[in-house]
């Protein structure tokens, strides 16, 4: 049985392993704690979105916007984060071992991308 994009629930803790999120605007959502593992988010608006302890071990989400989202003690190992922006967000405790991250991926101020253990493709 597929499930479409529309049918999935999103909130707070939500199980959304290997979702098709592309696109979607889920600015300022609560999904704190949500299984986002291998889910595709690319050019997804999640800005300003609460996904405190969240799990996005290697999701796409190449053009995302997570500017100013709550991104604290998230786990984005091995997620893919070309063209991201998350300008403003709240990276404290994050897991970013081995993700990766390019040219145009866009970080907080003072945010040191490789030293968090993101792969920089600096040009192609």
């Amino acid at each position: 049985v597929s499930v479409k994009p529309h049918q999935y629930r999103i909130g707070r803790g939500a199980v959304l392993w290997r979702a098709n999120l592309a696109a979607r605007s889920l600015k300022g959502k609560d999904l704190a704690g949500a299984y986002l593992t291998w889910a595709y988010l690319g050019d997804a608006d999640l800005s300003n979105a609460n996904l405190v302890g969240a799990y996005l071990t290697g999701a796409t989400l190449t053009c995302t916007n997570l500017k100013n989202a709550n991104l604290s003690d998230a786990d984005f190992s091995g997620a893919n984060l070309w063209g991201a922006d998350l300008a403003g967000a709240d990276l404290s405790g994050t897991n970013f071992g081995g993700s990766f991250g390019d040219a145009n991926t866009r970080w907080p101020e003072d945010f040191d991308p490789e030293a968090a253990g993101v792969i920089i493709k600096w040009s192609f």
